[in-house]
């Protein structure tokens, strides 16, 4: 992102207080009017006029009230395209987190256990007991790491470090093969 000018800033900060003192009323009645949403309306408030910072009005612009329409229009269109692109990626983020997982048959998931209980075995000649431990209940039992900790009786600190070391022993010996 390419920042403007800092000089040009300063004086179209002035600029834009201007059009705020005299059209302040007008610009928030009109946000309103498209939006409802005060705290919406309020971002979207301050979000223009740091628009009109870096963008100031043409000079040769006769109506300014219309201008200040069509920019503020435009200013909501893009705030709400913004947030519907937003909590797209969250819609599509939470259909991916339950997909594969959710929809295992019994039988998967009991290879899967199968599985992840030999990988258990694999690495646990590898580690010290603390940090196997760690990496159990982390990651086979699905505990957070304060919850790892209030088992082992230790700080949660010492449980990231536990499981920090184990997972680079393992990548080493995952190397070495």
């Amino acid at each position: 992102m390419v920042l403007p000018d800092t000089s040009k800033c300063r004086n179209n900060v002035g600029l834009a207080a201007e059009i705020y003192t005299e059209h302040g009323d007008f610009i928030r009645m009109v946000i309103f009017s498209q939006v409802k949403n005060k705290a919406r309306v309020d971002d979207i408030f301050q979000d223009f006029f740091l628009s009109l910072v870096y963008k100031p009005i043409p000079q040769d612009v006769k109506n300014i009230k219309g201008y200040l329409y069509r920019a503020i229009i435009n200013d909501i269109i893009d705030a709400t395209r913004r947030v519907d692109k937003y909590w797209n990626h969250v819609h599509k983020y939470s259909e991916y987190l339950e997909s594969p997982i959710n929809k295992r048959t019994p039988e998967n998931a009991f290879i899967d256990m199968e599985e992840t209980n030999k990988m258990f075995g694999l690495i646990k000649g590898r580690l010290t007991n603390s940090q196997y431990q760690a990496m159990a209940l982390r990651y086979d039992n699905h505990h957070s790491i304060k919850e790892v900790a209030e088992k082992m009786g230790v700080k949660s600190t010492s449980v990231s470090r536990y499981i920090s070391i184990g997972l680079r022993k393992i990548r080493q010996s995952l190397k070495l093969k």
